[in-house]
């Protein structure tokens, strides 16, 4: 494998204990789309007792992240240097939050990431829209 060529599903590390105390679970890892699902619990929501707008952000966070990494080189990182959610409808506790995110512009530098958040019923959570920095990862 060439220094320059992006990783595959099998170079993925694990995901995070944070991704893993809110829930949630990698569907499908491909260059082209990656879904995420996270349960609503009681311990994700805000005090209306709807899904908290920082859940659906980590979850939008987490696609995105993951998206950029497996559309770069091993020998590189990635870092959010710009998130914008538009939120556009509740979520209660007990259903599930898809997300679907999918490159808009992967360059050398920058991946430019569009994540939507589906609630059960197929109707749209959120839409983000991200901005990361690819990284020389050196220690």
């Amino acid at each position: 494998m060439s220094v320059d060529t992006p990783r595959d599903a099998t170079q993925m590390p694990p995901q995070s204990a944070y991704s893993a105390l809110t829930g949630i679970e990698l569907i499908s890892v491909t260059p082209e789309e990656v879904i995420c699902r996270m349960p609503v619990t009681e311990k994700l929501t805000n005090r209306n007792g709807a899904l908290h707008g920082g859940a659906i952000m980590t979850l939008a966070d987490n696609a995105a992240g993951t998206c950029a990494f497996i559309n770069i080189p091993a020998s590189k990182s990635n870092t959010t240097i710009e998130s914008k959610t538009n939120f556009l409808r509740g979520v209660r506790v007990g259903d599930v939050v898809t997300a679907h995110c999918v490159p808009l512009h992967s360059g050398r530098t920058t991946h430019v990431l569009q994540t939507t958040m589906t609630r059960s019923d197929g109707k749209t959570v959120a839409v983000t829209t991200q901005t990361h920095l690819i990284l020389e990862w050196t220690d």
